[in-house]
């Protein structure tokens, strides 16, 4: 489950893609690719302890989730004890 604090990359009305932690109303970062925008809410992740990367696709649906270390998977991989 996401947190306030997690970001959520998504694409802009502009065509941009943005950074956006849950809680703030506006970017944190924006950026050309989608790619750039994951890499840089990665390191801002990371850097605030861990967490839960939300990226919403073209069509504003979400796509995935990553869950960055050291943050606390709710549900991790069964295969991997």
């Amino acid at each position: 489950m996401s947190k306030d604090h997690d970001p959520m990359v998504y694409r802009r009305e502009d065509g941009q893609w943005g950074n956006k932690k849950n809680s703030n109303s506006r970017d944190s970062s924006v950026h050309k690719t989608q790619k750039e925008a994951q890499k840089r809410a990665k390191e801002q992740i990371k850097k605030d302890g861990g967490g839960e990367l939300t990226t919403k696709g073209r069509d504003g649906k979400i796509r995935e989730k990553n869950t960055i270390p050291p943050g606390n998977d709710p549900f991790p991989p069964k295969d991997k004890n």
